[in-house]
């Protein structure tokens, strides 16, 4: 038995005669509740908007249709679907989308009566909606079920039923890779997907899937899908951080109970958190979806809280996946008083995401940056939110000669043959290390005369820069070696900048 229509069975054997069904798949929970009416000798009425009241016998075979398309005359004909001769037997009406009518008055109180009364003569409201919005008033009288979306056994049956010749059909890694892409996608939507690839490719390959469930989030406006190539060839340095997340994303441990959760880096800007979370996504094989905590916050009571929630469940659904949240002190940083300014909505917020960030059980792997550990909330940060703190320091002479061929070639400059070529970038920064070369390609200039255009954060942030890298040592864990964090581990002073003398002219 599917697993919604076993839930139903138990809550109606139980005499729950109010029951919400959340899905987004009508046709398909129909199917399933019309079985079991039929398996269980139930009667069975559905409404919608558009054509009204049908009813079915006990096969579950359609009967007739009325012309009650007011929801109202709909329930309260739901006492004619007793039958007399069996008092152990149940009556079912299904009402697809009735949360479109729950603002009138007249419509609640008949509900509130007709799920009273049903406890004598066994007769049930099932509503099905998209969403959950039940009134105040019917909120103790209606259970919840969740219509759950297909499982990867479902979508590879799914799969099978689109792609009828054998070599449409991939297999091993590749049909993983297929189904992870379509993780999340409903019945409707696998279809599709799976149909699209087929016109487009010849056979099932998740690139197309990966396009219609990348509209999930045009549709929401909640999250963003990186689309970049960069990998950790993009990247100098960071070894041993690259190397923890790419075992904490290793393919074999999917299928571990333990799911790794993410972590949280802090470094001067300009380091490469960024870079390293939009590379990590292409480099373990999963999308990288950009929460900006910014686009959450909505103008009307409780749009905030709604859009937080949301925009978690398409993470959800969007698994295996990598969550990047950049600058997340900037988004924290009112939680302290925001019972004084915004009357707690950014309380709220952080404390709908902190609890997912604990007990979400989706492979989702959350990547969090920071510039200033002072604006983070203690909480934020405690054992069990994050698999590591890693802390990105300024790149060393040994990471800054990987860095500077990476930006030399993406540029198009030659390499300079000796040291008398490349500048003084003692205490220079990934970024500030592809400034200078992009100044050098875009003027024409030596990489030494580009590089008087450059002032590195290690000089206009001394003071901030010194004070992150205080608090790091013996907190955090080394992005570059084995180990935890340690300011002897790398000794760099900026390079004192040159003050041209006026002339004597």
């Amino acid at each position: 038995m599917a697993a919604l229509a076993q839930r139903l069975r138990e809550y109606i054997a139980a005499c729950f005669t109010g029951i919400w069904i959340q899905s987004y798949e009508h046709p398909d929970a129909l199917i399933e509740i019309a079985h079991l009416c039929r398996d269980q000798k139930w009667s069975l009425a559905t409404w919608d908007i558009d054509r009204g009241l049908s009813t079915s016998s006990n096969a579950g075979q359609p009967e007739g249709a009325t012309a009650a398309t007011d929801p109202l005359a709909a329930i309260k004909a739901v006492s004619a679907l007793v039958q007399p001769e069996r008092a152990d037997s149940s009556s079912l009406l299904v009402m697809a989308n009735l949360h479109r009518f729950l603002g009138s008055a007249e419509i609640i109180q008949a509900l509130a009566h007709q799920i009273q009364q049903g406890k004598t003569n066994r007769t049930f409201i099932v509503v099905l909606s998209p969403v959950v919005s039940i009134p105040p008033e019917l909120e103790k009288l209606f259970v919840v079920i969740e219509h759950d979306l297909p499982d990867r056994e479902q979508l590879e049956q799914i799969a099978k039923g689109i792609a009828t010749e054998k070599d449409e059909m991939p297999a091993g890694q590749e049909l993983a890779r297929l189904l992870d892409a379509a993780s999340g996608l409903t019945h409707f939507e696998a279809e599709g997907a799976f149909s699209l690839s087929l016109v487009r490719q010849g056979r099932l390959t998740p690139a197309s899937v990966w396009e219609l469930k990348t509209q999930t989030l045009k549709k929401s406006g909640l999250l963003t899908l990186h689309r970049g190539g960069e990998t950790f060839r993009d990247l100098g340095g960071l070894d041993s951080l690259k190397g923890f997340c790419t075992r904490a994303l290793r393919p074999l441990q999917r299928s571990s109970p333990a799911k790794s959760r993410g972590v949280l880096l802090l470094s001067p800007p300009g380091c490469g958190k960024s870079a390293f979370c939009k590379a990590l996504g292409n480099e373990t094989g999963r999308p990288t979806l950009i929460l900006d905590v910014g686009t959450l916050m909505g103008s009307l009571v409780g749009q905030t809280e709604q859009n937080i929630r949301q925009a978690l469940r398409i993470v959800d659904a969007m698994s295996p996946a990598v969550l990047m949240i950049d600058e997340v002190e900037k988004a924290l940083s009112g939680v302290a008083s925001s019972g004084q300014t915004d009357s707690g909505v950014s309380a709220r917020l952080f404390g709908t995401f902190l609890t997912w960030l604990s007990d979400h059980t989706s492979d989702v792997f959350v990547v969090c940056t920071s510039n200033d550990v002072s604006k983070l909330p203690p909480e934020f940060s405690r054992a069990e939110r994050f698999d590591g703190v890693f802390f990105l320091d300024l790149p060393s002479q040994e990471e800054r000669a990987k860095i500077w061929p990476i930006h030399l070639g993406r540029y198009g400059l030659t390499a300079p043959g000796n040291s008398s070529g490349k500048p003084d970038d003692n205490g220079w920064t990934g970024a500030e290390i592809q400034s200078c070369c992009r100044l050098a390609a875009l003027l024409d200039l030596p990489l030494k005369e580009a590089a008087r255009n450059v002032v590195p954060v290690a000089v206009t942030a001394s003071e901030s820069v010194e004070k992150l890298r205080g608090w790091a040592a013996g907190r955090c864990l080394d992005a570059s070696r084995p180990g935890v964090y340690t300011r002897t581990s790398r000794s760099i002073q900026p390079a004192p900048r040159r003050v041209a003398r006026p002339s004597s002219n």
